[in-house]
Order: structure tokens, then C-alpha cells, then sequence
């Protein structure tokens, strides 16, 4: 784990250091979340974000269901009642 001291400017921003960036690749105009736990402050991408949810739902989904499929069947079957 790499720590870093950083200041926050008059503005409320922190400068995320280049080797930092790089690790988590974030490039200028990227979006990152942060959150806030146990009194400290987490950054991470908005790809890193969707691929933990992602693993996350995963161990609540039978292996071979695919949502997505039975999505598309469902409103399949609600276009074809309209």
C-alpha cells in the first residue's frame, strides 16, 4: 500500500499524484467515485465501481442464467401484448 501527503487547496481540491493515477488509470477527464468510510476518504474508477457490483450480484446468479436474456425476453413479451 503506497501513502502520499498531499495538500488541499483553497478551492477543496486534492492533486491525485501521477504514479497514482497511472496504477488505477485514470486519465485527465475521467470520472472516479469516492466515498467516504470510517473516516477516511476511497477513490476508485467508475470501471472498478461496476466490476465489483458485478461480482458482487454474480454470487446470487445461478452459473448459465443470463439476466440479460431473460430481460430482453420480458420486454420481448410486453411489446408483443401492446
Amino acid at each position: 500500500m503506497s501513502f502520499i501527503r498531499a495538500k488541499v487547496n483553497d478551492n477543496g481540491r486534492i492533486v491525485i499524484p501521477a504514479d497514482f493515477r497511472k496504477e488505477l488509470g485514470i486519465e485527465p477527464g475521467d470520472e472516479v467515485i469516492m466515498r467516504l468510510e470510517n473516516g477516511e476518504i476511497h477513490v476508485t474508477t467508475v470501471e472498478e465501481a461496476v466490476r465489483r457490483a458485478q461480482q458482487l450480484l454474480r454470487q446470487f446468479i445461478p452459473p448459465g442464467r443470463m439476466l440479460s436474456d431473460e430481460l430482453i425476453a420480458e420486454r420481448r413479451a410486453e411489446a408483443a401484448r401492446e
